[in-house]
């Protein structure tokens, strides 16, 4: 039995989603055709993968037993394809949450890594997207879920938060603040809370009510927004190199100390040489650099990890699911 690996693709999308409307989007296919390479599938096995229904689109237990060799197969097949096309192209990387310049911490081990080629992605979703359809290798930003279970991703850098606001802020003379010092100050955001999820987290955690949006034309623009009134703050990694803005205050927050969290993001099974230099030298600067330290009396985090690092030793790769 000749078995199709486009069919085969289809099938274990869909299986991952159980929704072939996503499916068909994450594979740039419409859903009609979606659904045909899944039909002739179950034609050329003999039987249904699939319950198709009211309630939803869920495997059968032929489904069940199928889906653990057909990723296998997915994974030996893009195998069978990098040997042939080469893999001393340069990695491809992208990155997002450009607001908190997820450059910075990506050039401390960029010259380490092997050569990269980075991309143009704005946000999550898309460069989940682009991850998805081959387009990238890697990814570097903050991952929240839900996502895709066809990826995997390391933890690399826990990154300390301050709060930024203007000179004529109430608090602008303190030392230091406890987010929930900034209840009645309106949290400042570069676009809808809804998109930019570690700000709506700290907010619902921490209790502040009053938010505001701008558009993201730039750090300089947003700070200079910051500034202007007295009321808005926002947050920004500790040390990150700010424009010198008159009037512009950066204070440590504490009890707890929020942490941003930066992963890198990659295709499960992606066999690019690329990939474990780039994880090596993240780990190796990690270490040195003390940038997985996480002490959940002190800190803050959305969502920590399961065994959330409380040393320098890296967190090992794990994949992530999304819920059914």
């Amino acid at each position: 039995m000749d078995l199709d690996v486009a069919q085969i693709r289809a099938f274990v999308r869909t299986a991952e989603e159980l929704h072939f409307g996503r499916a068909a989007g994450t594979l740039a296919v419409s859903q009609q055709a979606l659904s045909k390479r899944i039909a002739r599938l179950e034609s050329l096995l003999g039987t249904e993968l699939f319950h198709r229904g009211g309630n939803g689109v869920r495997l059968t237990e032929a489904g069940e037993r199928f889906l653990p060799p057909a990723r296998q197969t997915l994974a030996a097949a893009d195998a069978a394809v990098a040997a042939v096309i080469g893999t001393d192209r340069p990695l491809r990387v992208d990155v997002w949450g450009h607001l908190y310049a997820p450059m910075r911490t990506l050039a401390r081990v960029a010259g380490r890594a092997g050569e990269l080629e980075l991309g143009h992605g704005r946000d999550l979703p898309s460069v989940t997207a682009a991850l998805l359809h081959g387009d990238i290798d890697a990814a570097f930003g903050r991952v929240h879920p839900p996502l895709h279970t066809g990826l995997t991703h390391r933890l690399v850098r826990l990154e300390p938060v301050d709060a930024v606001i203007g000179a004529d802020h109430p608090l602008a003379a303190e030392a230091a603040l406890r987010p929930d010092q900034l209840r009645d100050s309106v949290l400042w955001a570069p676009g809808a809370l809804d998109r930019l999820d570690f700000l709506h987290q700290f907010a619902d955690r921490f209790g502040i009510g009053n938010r505001a949006t701008s558009v993201n034309l730039g750090l300089t623009h947003f700070l200079t927004e910051v500034a202007a009134d007295p009321r808005r703050f926002s947050l920004l990694p500790a040390d990150l190199p700010l424009p010198k803005l008159p009037g512009l205050r950066c204070v440590p927050l504490v009890d707890p100390t929020p942490l941003y969290a930066w992963s890198l993001l990659w295709r499960t099974g992606d066999t690019h040489p690329g990939l474990s230099g780039l994880t090596a030298a993240c780990a190796e600067e990690g270490g040195r650099g003390r940038w997985l330290e996480y002490d959940p009396a002190r800190d803050w985090l959305p969502e920590p990890p399961a065994h959330a690092p409380t040393a320098t030793a890296p967190t090992p790769a794990a994949p992530i699911t999304s819920p059914g």
